[in-house]
Order: structure tokens, then sequence, then C-alpha cells
């Protein structure tokens, strides 16, 4: 018997560290998109495939973070937004995880959009998404960085609607709608 309750609690200790340390990952993960400065006081979520949110660690700072490695079609992915586009956030991952592919996601993102259901992220928040094969390859990448700007177009903030990835300057994608943002080039 004390040989029995001995490994019980050997087995108990060991799946509290198991835990501790998947959150622990789980928080490395989601921050990798951050700012250095800001990794430290950001929110860190946990999205779940219905769109809702569980608060893996509070923060103080405005910046939320979640893990999107589980999004078909993807391999590594996390991302940090402000916390006032969790919404928009959970609406994404919802989409995402009942689709079948990006053809799919995007036809309901569209629908959405003309029937007005689509949230909108707030105006001049930036996006961090950092991705890749996995975490090494994502950590060699710069995070993917854009700034919301929902129903702009080229002619009210005077970007334009084209650019590029390898050449200086900044644009405007999907202009006129709620996914509207500055693309900020990068690797």
């Amino acid at each position: 018997m004390k040989n029995v309750s001995i490994v019980l609690c050997f087995l108990l200790l060991f799946s509290t560290n198991s835990r501790t340390q998947s959150v622990d990952e789980e928080i490395a993960r989601a921050v990798m998109a951050a700012p250095p400065a800001m990794a430290a006081d950001a929110t860190v979520v946990r999205l779940a495939d219905d769109g809702s949110s569980e608060v893996v660690r509070s923060g103080s700072n405005g910046l939320v973070c979640y893990d999107r490695s589980n999004e078909p079609g993807r391999d590594f992915s996390a991302q940090c937004t402000s916390v006032a586009n969790l919404p928009r956030a959970g609406q994404n991952h919802m989409v995402w995880m009942s689709s079948t592919n990006a053809n799919e996601a995007k036809a309901v993102f569209d629908a959405q959009e003309s029937d007005g259901s689509r949230e909108a992220p707030e105006f001049g928040s930036v996006w961090y998404t950092l991705a890749g094969s996995d975490q090494i390859a994502a950590r060699a990448n710069s995070p993917h960085i854009t700034i919301a700007v929902p129903f702009s177009t080229s002619d009210t903030l005077g970007l334009p609607s084209e650019g590029s990835y390898s050449q200086s300057g900044s644009w405007i994608m999907e202009a006129g709608t709620s996914a509207a943002h500055i693309m900020i080039p990068g690797r």
C-alpha cells in the first residue's frame, strides 16, 4: 500500500509539473510574435474552436497573444494584437476551425463582410504574426506586421493599393472592407 501511495504521489507531481510546463510553453509560443518590449506584460489567451477564449495569463499593456498553430493549413503560427481585437481574432479562429481549406474560409469571411456580421478590428491597431514550418523556422522570420484601418481606401489614406514585400514602402490591402490594413514590408 505504501508503494502505491508513493507512485500515486509521484504521478500527481509529474502531471502537475507537466501541466505547468505546458502552460509555460504555450505562453512562450504565443508571445513569440510580440515585440520584445511588450511580451512580458501581454495577455495570453487560448482560442477555442467556437471563437471563445480562455485567459492563460493576464497582462497589463493592452496586447493579447495566442497560438494559431492548430488552425488548418498552419504549421506554426502565433499572433498578437490589441485586446480590443479579441472578438475578431475569435471570429477568425472559429471560421478557420470550421473550414476545410482557405477557399472555404474566404467564402465565409466574404459572406460575413456582405451581411455585416464581420467583426471589425480597432482602427490603428497593430497585428503581429509569426509563422513558419516550426518554431525554429518562425523565429528566423521577422514578424508579419499590419495596421488595421477598417473600411479605409487608397483615397481616404493616400496610400497605394499595391506594393511589394521586397520593396520599400507600405500599401493598403483589402481596401474598403473591415479587413483593410496597411502592410508593413518585412521578411
